[in-house]
């Protein structure tokens, strides 16, 4: 459809436009109705016809830090408190101090200095999450009319590596966990075998499990969205072995972050285990359902990824699956080959994944 679209990997309708600058413009619609998705790219092509035909709307004297202020007070009523403390930590500790003075004096030289100055001192990760805080400042800088145009549209990022990835194999995760205090036992349990997060499971309250359908509803995760985390036998067991509670008391009451990282550390490093956190039990989740045959889509669902890019680390974990899809061909084209050729031998048995 004209401008409007909808995307595989994501839910509602998007918007794509061209704007006074011959730049093209994409972003999801607010509504969730496809007669609202055309009414906001109805109200845009009329904000740019505007800006055609009067020139640009002149920048305001806002500066930098007012501007700041305003889009964390946009940012606290869509955000998890988790989410919006980071955001509030790279506004305030890295992008105020160096973008002073007026918001439009910004200048996209400003932009890419920053980058570099920063890339010197953290993690090309760190300075791609600020940079993406940076550029939505900015965005809706724009939408509010303090500034014309975005100076950090089309600011090359930090090239990313694809992630650790880290993940046990079954003997060794039975060890660990016959070495893990009886407190430590279940939230290992639970992290591998659904693939939570740490903050998750130890934020996990009696009403928000279901054992009933199988079940957890968790009501707000890391990107602000709540999702259905399923729960197979292994992961019923580890909440049955719990002592019985109800409403929002917690299922792990009195158990902290850092408790739980040191101790789990510990545990692995007793069987000689080393270079494994407590986080890799999720890529160890996620390793074992696509080397067991998961497609991509279902794997990023189950873990809560919005964007398939988190979860492509896993995509080279399933060769038989992979193989299996082309194999899949000869029963479509028959058999291919010129006359007079013998008949091919079968393919040998592929041998199993190993780490």
């Amino acid at each position: 459809m004209d401008g409007i679209f909808q995307r595989l990997d994501r839910e509602g309708y998007f918007l794509s436009w061209v704007d006074a600058q011959g730049r093209r413009r994409k972003r999801k619609a607010k509504g969730l109705t496809l007669g609202e998705a055309r009414s906001e790219r109805a109200a845009e092509i009329t904000r740019v016809s505007q800006a055609r035909i009067l020139g640009f709307t002149p920048p305001t004297e806002d500066s930098f830090e007012e501007t700041a202020k305003r889009f964390l007070n946009h940012q606290a009523a869509r955000l998890s408190p988790k989410a919006f403390e980071r955001e509030n930590s790279i506004v305030r500790a890295h992008l105020s101090p160096f973008f002073k003075g007026r918001l439009a004096s910004i200048r996209r030289g400003d932009v890419q200095r920053y980058i570099t100055i920063r890339s010197e001192k953290v993690s090309a990760a760190s300075v791609l999450r600020e940079l993406n805080c940076l550029k939505h400042l900015l965005r809706l800088a724009t939408e509010w009319e303090i500034v014309p145009v975005n100076p950090a549209q089309g600011v090359k990022a930090p090239r990313v590596g694809a992630g650790r990835l880290r993940y046990l194999q079954p003997t060794e995760l039975v060890a660990v966990l016959k070495v893990c205090p009886p407190w430590l036992w279940p939230v290992v349990a639970l992290a591998v075998c659904t693939g939570m997060r740490r903050s998750e499971i130890l934020g996990l309250r009696w009403l928000d499990v279901d054992a009933v359908h199988g079940r957890i509803l968790l009501p707000q995760t890391k990107n602000g969205e709540g999702r259905i985390v399923y729960l197979n036998q292994n992961a019923l067991a580890a909440i049955e072995s719990l002592p019985a509670g109800d409403g929002t008391a917690k299922l792990f009451p009195g158990i902290t972050p850092e408790q739980t990282s040191m101790k789990f550390l510990r545990a692995c490093r007793s069987v000689g285990i080393q270079d494994f956190r407590f986080h890799d039990l999720r890529h160890t989740a996620a390793s074992w359902m696509r080397m067991k045959g998961s497609d991509i889509h279902t794997v990023a669902s189950l873990l809560g990824h919005k964007d398939l890019r988190m979860a492509a680390r896993y995509q080279h974990l399933s060769p038989e699956f992979l193989a299996d899809a082309v194999t899949r061909l000869d029963g479509v084209f028959g058999v291919l080959r010129p006359q007079g050729v013998p008949e091919q031998k079968e393919l040998p048995e592929k041998s199993s994944v190993t780490d």
